[in-house]
This record gives structure tokens, C-alpha cells and sequence, in this order.
């Protein structure tokens, strides 16, 4: 039984109906059960592709079948929610690309990332914390907003001094 509440064993990778359908089939069934009511977050891409080893891509066309299903809508950076769009939705705990920006800003407090040395790259964040490269966008615009960071164009973004870390 995954963390989500479906059995991975019923997931026939091998047949004709398609993985991505099969996972958005049970999540249909929790949503018009109410298990997952209007609001509620569908877990993320990085939670889907973690708990059924399915690729980045296989997790976006779940989000679009419930989509075309009229069960969800998407709201980008913040994930995919049951119902229509313009409908009140539940908040995810924290944004992801605040969970890795607030991940990073540690780093650099604690020495880990010295300042004027690069902190990981665009790239480097995806892979790190399998996300898309929207969050880590997001996630080193947020750095650079609060002060940990700045960018130079076509070298990379680095850790600033402590004299201009946030207080």
C-alpha cells in the first residue's frame, strides 16, 4: 500500500492501459469518494515520481487526465487541486521551491556554501530535489529576494557576504 492509500501491486506496467491512467483512475476514485475533497491538493509530480518510480513526464500526464477528467485543476507553482479552476483550494504544507530556498539559505548560514562560491546550479537543484526547473527557478529567485544570493549573468548565482543575509 503506497503513502497515498492505493496498492502498487494492482499497477500493471506490463498491459494496455497506461501507468499514468491507472494512478489517475485511483486518485478519481478517492476524489468521488470524498476521501480527496474540492480543495484538497493532488500529491505533487516529485511525490508521484517518488512513490511509483515513474518518470517526471508519466506524473505531469496524471495531473492532466484528472485535468481533462474535470476533477483538478493546476495552479503553477503551487501544484494541482481537486475541482474546477477558481475554486478554493487547500495550501500544500510549503510551497517546494520555499522548502529548497529555506534548504539552501541553511547551507549558506552554516558555512557549507561559502560566500562568493556558487551555490548548486539550476541543474543541479532538479536533480538534487527532483523538481522542475520552474521550482528551482523559484527557489533562487526567493534566495535572491531575501539576500542569500546573487546571480551573474552567464556565470552563475553565488552566495553574498554575511553583511547582506537577511537579518
Amino acid at each position: 500500500m503506497s503513502a497515498f492509500g492505493y496498492d502498487l501491486s494492482v499497477l500493471d506496467r506490463e498491459g494496455p492501459n497506461p501507468v499514468y491512467k491507472q494512478i489517475a483512475d485511483a486518485i478519481a476514485v478517492r476524489i468521488r469518494s470524498g476521501d480527496l475533497p474540492e480543495g484538497s491538493p493532488i500529491p505533487s509530480e516529485a511525490d508521484l515520481v517518488e512513490e511509483y518510480r515513474i518518470a517526471r513526464t508519466t506524473a505531469r500526464r496524471v495531473a492532466r487526465e484528472l485535468r481533462d477528467q474535470g476533477l483538478a485543476f493546476t495552479v503553477q507553482g503551487e501544484g494541482t487541486f481537486v475541482g474546477q479552476p477558481g475554486s478554493p483550494r487547500g495550501q500544500r504544507k510549503i510551497p517546494r521551491y520555499q522548502e529548497i530556498a529555506t534548504e539552501v539559505a541553511e547551507r549558506i548560514r552554516s558555512g557549507e556554501l561559502p560566500p562568493n562560491r556558487p551555490i548548486p546550479s539550476e541543474q543541479g537543484l532538479i536533480d538534487q530535489y527532483g523538481v522542475s526547473k520552474v521550482t528551482a527557478r523559484q527557489a533562487v529567485q526567493r534566495l535572491r529576494e531575501e539576500g542569500w544570493v546573487f546571480t551573474v549573468p552567464h556565470r552563475g548565482t553565488y552566495a553574498n557576504e554575511k553583511e547582506k543575509w537577511p537579518k
